[in-house]
């Protein structure tokens, strides 16, 4: 159980309405459920607006919070992530497995992948991007895809905080680190 505790249903009728539209009629996570159980912070936590599909393609998106997710060690939301998003994302076993095991330059990458992959990194490892790592990265994306992994980096690595913070159990479909 989480050490902080989920709202439970019923759920008040805006939660509810919340929950549905995040979830696409799925019950809602236990990250979530934890979250809404403080008004303030879930409202924090919607306000981020980085729950919606933004410029990056579902692919980017996806290997952006499965590499943060990993890089932090939050299996919780790794796993989420994976098995939610991974299939229509197009990612293989390989690239799955890749972003907890392997570094930026796993063959299972493009160049745009792995530019990808190493902003990723340097942004979890040192908060910056070195002036080559930011040219690389530009050689692939446009500006706005460049402040939406940005932004994704430091929202996925808070949500990490927060599913390792509240010791969130992990989701019965999610699957595990690979080993």
């Amino acid at each position: 159980m989480s050490r902080i505790a989920p709202l439970e249903p019923p759920y008040a009728p805006e939660i509810q309405a919340q929950f549905d539209r995040i979830m696409r009629g799925a019950p809602p996570l236990m990250l979530f459920r934890v979250m809404a159980s403080n008004a303030r912070a879930w409202e924090k936590f919607r306000a981020g607006s980085l729950l919606d599909r933004g410029p990056l393609s579902l692919r980017e998106r996806e290997i952006v919070i499965d590499r943060t997710c990993a890089l932090t060690q939050c299996e919780y939301e790794w796993g989420v992530h994976v098995a939610t998003f991974a299939q229509a994302a197009g990612l293989t076993e390989a690239q799955i497995r890749a972003t907890v095991c392997e570094g930026a330059d796993a063959p299972c990458w493009s160049p745009a992948e792995q530019a990808l992959i190493a902003a990723v990194d340097a942004l979890h490892e040192r908060a910056t991007l070195s002036e080559d790592e930011f040219k690389t990265l530009s050689a692939h994306y446009e500006d706005a895809k460049i402040f939406e992994i940005i932004l994704l980096c430091g929202f996925y690595r808070t949500v990490s905080y927060l599913a390792s913070g509240f010791d969130l159990p992990l989701e019965k479909n999610a699957p595990r680190f690979p080993k």
